[in-house]
């Protein structure tokens, strides 16, 4: 080894090329390193398994990044498998062509476990999943950097990571203070992104092609985006030139950023704050029907004891959705909870169309745009299902 790192073993014998290792499968080093520390890891056998970060402190012992003993992982190692992922984006999937603002690094997705870096213009949002990534943050500040020469990075880790990798960490602007926010394009339409809001960055690139996708089917049509957040689907079917568009959220304040997102493409779309439980009631009440409905709400649990209550919540809102759509009209449903599965979103929305009385037919399913990748042999990195169909009577 060209590095002396510290050992950790396993208890048993490891078959799997999956990054994440369990704390119950780890014999604990008579020497704990500090969370996040780069270990070499070893099985009952004594077979190298791989380096990666060791933190005693989470439900993750080991997540591995390298299985090649010849290779270290260093401020180069950062820097290639960085650079990898750029490259990705900007050679093979040619994202500037559409946009400027894309994922940079998808954490497992790119073999970087806990790791998520997006792209906002010349602004660089790094969020910290966990403690290892956050430890070495200036070898991924100085990979950044030479990536996107003169960029602005605001990096960030949430509460409840910190709590459980055991690290703690304030949001971090490298020009001191708060970012102003960045204005991107994404198929020629505006958004502001502003990180240091209170809604994460504001504005989400994962919907990208489902934006334009969905946005291409509704000219002269009249349209319904629900938990609609900063606006994205309700500004694109605007500027798409849709008859009429309403845009539904609880959350004052992102009612408040979608009309700015919407100004910014001179288009007027009618926002309303208000729960949508209610208000889709009294639409139905009322007889009022959509040409087409998004619903995209927001990550129903991070506990996978709560997936049923989560599943639940979906068929209610999904039922509610589906008593508004028009016959003929166009259904897209979302779901952004990374522990329900497609199948049992599949499966939701086939039993809230029987309860609500409709006839669906699925067109297309579909997730996150191809800068947000996932390994088939790490399905946790995929996380949003989409489901676009027509409610056919």
């Amino acid at each position: 080894m060209n590095t002396p790192y510290p050992t950790v073993r396993l208890k048993n014998a490891w078959r799997s090329s999956h990054p994440w290792i369990f704390q119950k499968l780890v014999e604990k080093p008579a020497q704990r390193p500090r969370p996040g520390e780069i270990v070499d890891a070893y099985d009952v056998d004594g077979q190298f398994i791989g380096c990666g970060f060791y933190n005693g402190h989470s439900r993750i012992a080991l997540r591995i990044l390298e299985t090649d003993p010849a290779v270290a992982v260093d401020a180069d190692w950062f820097a290639r498998r960085i650079g990898q992922a750029v490259a990705l984006r900007r050679e093979v999937l040619k994202l500037d062509e559409v946009s400027n603002a894309w994922r940079v690094v998808h954490a497992e997705g790119d073999g970087l476990t806990g790791l998520v870096v997006d792209r906002y213009d010349d602004l660089l949002v790094v969020e910290f999943f966990s403690a290892g990534m956050w430890r070495y943050r200036e070898w991924i500040y100085a990979a950044l950097q030479a990536q996107f020469p003169g960029a602005r990075i605001y990096s960030f880790a949430e509460d409840h990571v910190q709590k459980q990798e055991s690290f703690d960490y304030r949001p971090v602007y490298s020009g001191g203070g708060s970012p102003e926010p960045a204005i991107i394009t994404e198929h020629g339409i505006r958004f502001r992104a502003d990180p240091a809001g209170a809604h994460k960055t504001g504005f989400f690139a994962d919907q990208r092609e489902n934006r334009e996708w969905f946005s291409r089917q509704v000219a002269g049509k009249r349209v319904l985006d629900l938990c609609c957040n900063t606006g994205g689907f309700a500004v694109y079917a605007a500027v798409r030139g849709a008859a009429e568009v309403t845009g539904i959220d609880i959350d004052e304040a992102v009612i408040e950023i979608a009309k700015g997102n919407a100004r910014l493409n001179n288009v007027r779309p009618r926002f309303v704050q208000a729960d949508i439980f209610p208000w889709l009631r009294d639409a139905a009440a009322r007889g009022e029907q959509y040409d087409a409905v998004v619903l995209d709400p927001a990550k129903m649990t991070r506990d996978r004891d709560q997936v049923i209550n989560a599943l639940k919540k979906y068929l209610d809102m999904n039922k509610l959705a589906l008593g508004v759509v028009r016959p003929g009209g166009l259904l897209a449903t979302f779901s952004c909870t990374g522990l329900v599965a497609e199948d049992q979103f599949l499966d939701m929305l086939r039993r809230a169309a029987f309860y609500a009385g409709r006839t669906v037919q699925v067109l297309k399913v579909a997730g996150a745009g191809p800068d947000h990748p996932f390994l088939a042999h790490v399905p946790e990195s995929r996380y949003l299902k989409a489901v676009f169909c027509r409610v056919l009577d």
